[in-house]
């Protein structure tokens, strides 16, 4: 487990770096700058999250593949999985027009509003890399590679930092583009990704002999439902989770510039320390997925619970040095003191819910690799939607109790769906 899930964690943290690097680069511009980058990351994640989460069924068809040595299987669900990023690219990019096009129509502060579009705009650009990379990325995981996932992603985040330093600040004789040019780096990162990572796969092939080339590449509609029918739940699951925190990021950008500011560097914050027990999410899943294929019981018990303590002890460990260090964290981002004030308040409130954050994604990974991604996404539609954004919302414009209300909204909905899923796992486990 440990040394899937080593390798995955460090990929996941290194995929957040990317977002936090780009937020401590233009925060030295004005905490508008800052809102920006969040606001608009929060848009294109909220919408292509769902590209990426259709492409997570491949965790359950692959790694059960493998588990039962059906490499042809393992083969043709990486190609389907590049189909199905082709043609997701589409509608999708229609999608993100149409919600830049309307953002001026949501009470945005428009200083804010005023350089989240220009960021926008090369943004989208990297939402085909950006698919692309999430298939082959699980395909490797799924496969035994994720070492080099893991290698690809530092490397990319070289390669973004440097050129968030030369686009954002005009240094090497680069134009100084600002927020523009973090939206620009933003692109060359994530297609650095895509292009290394497919080269990753036809190097392991031809040099493992697993048969790849001899694959046909025909389009199959039973296998692209197969992925369709598993990928769809989730998709809905993490676009319905993901999306509480872009609406929320929407909702904040209706307070001063000061709270949206705080808020957007607690919640980089709190994404830093999700990336462990998402990591720890995809190792569970693929653990289970390959004790199923091998029709292991006993694996895919001792697989699934080993994810849940790895993932809710390190988050246990994040609540604690959330607690302790509001402070310097906060420094870390901006020496503003407005904004120090009221994200101190914010790190509080994620560090209470650190634990089912931890717990909520890591049972979703164990029970997709069951081959069940119905239920996290019903969990999902219940406590962030029905119960947790409806609470946030209430408690910040109804009681004024500001950003932070919507924080203490967002805690509401990751203890449901964490509860539940935890009980669903057991529920599952007694039926084996």
């Amino acid at each position: 487990m440990l040394r899937l899930a080593i390798p995955v964690v460090f990929a996941e943290l290194g995929w957040t770096a990317m977002a936090t690097v780009d937020t401590l680069m233009v925060g030295r511009l004005s905490a508008e700058a800052i809102g920006a980058v969040s606001l608009g990351s929060g848009i294109f994640l909220g919408v292509t999250i769902f590209g990426m989460g259709m492409l997570l069924g491949l965790d359950t068809l692959i790694s059960q593949a493998f588990g039962a040595g059906r490499l042809r299987d393992c083969h043709r669900s990486l190609i389907h999985g590049i189909y199905a990023a082709l043609i997701l690219t589409l509608p999708l990019t229609g999608i993100l027009v149409v919600v830049i096009r309307a953002l001026p129509g949501f009470g945005i502060n428009p200083a804010v509003l005023e350089l989240t579009v220009p960021y926008l705009k090369p943004v989208m650009w990297s939402l085909l890399p950006l698919l692309l990379y999430a298939a082959t990325r699980r395909f490797l995981q799924a496969t035994g590679h994720e070492t080099a996932v893991m290698a690809v992603l530092v490397v990319a985040n070289v390669v973004n930092a440097l050129t968030n330093w030369g686009l954002v600040f005009g240094k090497w004789g680069l134009p100084a583009l600002g927020v523009v040019g973090a939206g620009w780096a933003t692109f060359s990162s994530r297609t650095f990704m895509a292009v290394v990572l497919l080269g990753a796969i036809v190097w392991f092939e031809k040099k493992e002999g697993h048969g790849l080339f001899e694959t046909s590449f025909r389009f199959e509609w039973s296998r692209f439902r197969d992925l369709f029918a598993l990928g769809l739940p989730a998709a809905l699951h993490i676009t319905l989770e993901m999306g509480l925190f872009s609406v929320a990021t929407a909702l904040a950008s209706r307070l001063d510039a000061a709270s949206l500011a705080a808020h957007q560097i607690a919640l980089s914050v709190a994404a830093t320390t999700f990336m462990v027990p998402l990591g720890v999410s995809s190792a569970g899943a693929i653990r289970v997925g390959l004790a199923m294929g091998a029709g292991d019981r006993d694996g895919v018990r001792h697989g699934g619970w080993l994810a849940i303590v790895l993932g809710v002890g390190f988050m246990a460990l994040a609540a604690l040095t959330l607690f302790v260090f509001p402070g310097p964290i906060i420094n870390l981002f901006t020496g503003d003191a407005n904004v120090l004030a009221v994200g101190v308040s914010l790190l509080y409130v994620a560090g209470f819910f650190q634990l089912f954050d931890g717990l909520q994604v890591v049972t979703a990974g164990i029970l997709r690799g069951l081959g069940d991604t119905r239920t996290p996404m019903v969990a999902g539609l219940v406590g962030y939607w029905i119960l947790g954004l409806p609470a946030g919302y209430w408690l910040c414009f109804g009681l004024g109790w500001g950003v932070s209300g919507l924080w203490v909204g967002m805690l509401v909905g990751l203890t449901t769906v964490g509860v539940v899923l935890l009980a669903v796992w057991m529920r599952r486990l007694s039926l084996l």
